[in-house]
């Protein structure tokens, strides 16, 4: 059962494993809310895509009091188009369903459709932002405040491992019937195919959602669900500087917790609401500066060379007049353009 498992998986006594900058992580048990593991689980991050699982969780409870329907079609607006990526980049006043915008949602991460969805379920991105916070109240979430519906850069933005565990822990309590959302792999819009960026569903035995995050300054962040003989566990990482590292440190939690279950529980162990908030729990901090990624600004030795390299060699091939090299050149300016 372990052959699909991403990476060679520590000991039970080194699940701590991870990278010097490392942010906050918890484990829990989703049915029990048992806590199997926390790491700084009260230090607030930003949480970027996370936002999505609330988002979600007030879609879902619209379509529970009928307020929507999955087959009802909703339009793009402006502000939704105006959103930056990820997103499904559909035209202004074009309208999919209610159950075409979750997948996107979910699957995609879509900023766009997170926004069409705000504005269906409140009328207004603001409006359903209030929602969101009043709902993170009612769950326990006391250090998380949401500013937007998709979890775009905004420094007002914040939770930690232990609200995102109570979060999760809710959506997959209160909502059974969307669970097949989670677990996509992928899904179509039009004639596009769209990938999860939850690498864990491809490569962790038993993996079965639920979501991903990526900002510059909050790093990668996920919330990983896998079930094996009927126990479902969850991991909740924050802040690590890769997306290999953020799946790497997920499934070594989740396999920590499958392999240990049986003698943490004849310990005993705290839940997400027993559990203290440590007195020295500490407020949000960008580690922008430590995330390996392009977008933020990582440019690894002989990156830029090579780059240097490769647009010199373009530029030659496109001098070439009738070249197909050149021909593609011209329809990616056009793209680009509109």
């Amino acid at each position: 059962m372990l052959a699909k498992t991403l990476i060679s998986l520590v000991t039970a006594s080194s699940v701590a494993v991870s990278s010097a900058v490392a942010g906050p992580a918890l484990l829990f048990d989703a049915a029990s809310g048992r806590v199997l593991y926390a790491e700084d689980q009260d230090n607030q991050w930003h949480p970027a895509s996370l936002t999505k699982i609330m988002t979600a969780y007030l879609v879902f409870e619209a379509l529970r009091e009928g307020k929507l329907t999955l087959q009802q079609k909703i339009p793009c607006s402006e502000l939704a188009h105006s959103q930056a990526p990820s997103r499904i980049g559909i035209p202004v006043g074009t309208e999919i369903t209610v159950e075409t915008a979750l997948q996107a949602l979910i699957v995609k991460s879509a900023n766009d459709a997170a926004i069409m969805l705000a504005e269906a379920v409140a009328g207004s991105q603001e409006a359903f932002v209030a929602r969101m916070n009043a709902a993170a109240a009612k769950l326990g979430m006391s250090r998380t405040l949401f500013a937007n519906a998709n979890g775009l850069p905004a420094p007002e933005q914040v939770t930690t491992a232990r609200d995102m565990a109570r979060l999760t822990a809710a959506v997959l309590r209160d909502f059974p019937d969307q669970a097949h959302l989670w677990s996509m792999e992928d899904m179509r819009v039009g004639k596009r195919r769209l990938r999860s960026h939850n690498s864990l569903l491809r490569n962790y035995d038993g993996a079965d959602g639920i979501k991903t995050g990526f900002i510059c300054d909050s790093g990668f962040n996920v919330v990983a669900s896998a079930t094996r003989d009927g126990r479902r566990l969850v991991a909740v990482v924050l802040g690590e500087v890769t997306g290999r590292e953020r799946s790497a440190r997920a499934a070594n939690l989740l396999e920590h917790g499958f392999q240990t279950y049986g003698w943490k529980v004849l310990f005993g162990t705290e839940n997400l609401t027993t559990m203290p908030i440590p007195a020295d729990a500490k407020g949000v901090e960008s580690i922008r500066s430590s995330v390996k990624s392009w977008a933020c600004g990582y440019r690894p030795k002989g990156a830029l060379a090579k780059r240097a390299k490769r647009k010199k060699a373009k530029a030659a091939a496109n001098r070439k007049p009738g070249t197909t090299a050149s021909k593609q050149s011209g329809k990616v300016s056009a793209q680009a353009k509109d």
